[in-house]
């Protein structure tokens, strides 16, 4: 056959098919939605560590005028008296100096209370009372995370909690840890008055509870 005619057949013949893109596809799009779904968890994930502080940080704010407002209302040389405050309304505010908190405590340990900030548990006694202990519960790592700094706490510490019935100081005696299962112990009452902090631990888990334990003084 001669060149030309070899030339012919090269130029006519019919085109090789290409390898079929269908894979490149399919990867392409794992890839985006991997990008979204990472994305979207991410801003979840923002959400629950700092988003939340917003809208606790704002109930915070409207505690503390809640809070003010029954406090001006107590006459000047009156003992302050009447129930316990309602679910879902300023409890008190407390305030411990190593992990440098100071808060509002909401009625209640409901997922919506502690949303407002740390919450006393309804079942456990007052501050006021002579006897039985004050038990509190607050989130570690999400709403401001009030206890994220819980396990700083030794004992000797002081803790003040203001109310409209006065401020009751406590004095930490132990810090501790119990499986989540058994922790409900801890809210145990006591002969004498007695304060109970609660909390998840470790950060970002709820098998456990860190626990701190303090005797009323003065």
């Amino acid at each position: 056959m001669s060149t030309a005619d070899e030339t012919l057949d090269r130029e006519g013949a019919a085109p090789r098919a290409r390898a079929p893109l269908g894979w490149r596809r399919v990867v392409r799009w794992f890839g985006i939605a991997c990008l979204v779904t990472a994305s979207g968890i991410g801003g979840y994930l923002g959400w629950l560590l700092w988003g939340t502080g917003l809208e606790t940080k704002h109930q915070q704010s409207a505690l503390a005028q809640q809070f003010g407002r029954e406090m001006r209302t107590i006459p000047p040389g009156q003992e302050p008296s009447g129930p316990a405050p309602l679910p879902g309304s300023v409890y008190g505010e407390l305030r411990i100096p190593r992990i440098r908190l100071d808060m509002y405590v909401v009625q209640g340990t409901a997922y919506e209370d502690l949303k407002n900030g740390p919450g006393h548990y309804l079942d456990t006694a007052d501050p006021w009372d002579a006897h039985g202990r004050v038990g509190i519960a607050g989130h570690r790592t999400t709403y401001l995370a009030p206890f994220w700094n819980l396990q700083q706490m030794r004992p000797g510490d002081p803790i003040l909690l203001v109310t409209t019935r006065g401020t009751f100081r406590y004095v930490v005696d132990r810090v501790f840890v119990m499986p989540e299962s058994t922790a409900g112990v801890v809210l145990n009452q006591t002969k004498y008055p007695t304060l109970v902090l609660t909390t998840c631990n470790p950060r970002f888990s709820s098998s456990q509870r860190l626990i701190v334990t303090a005797d009323r003084v003065g």
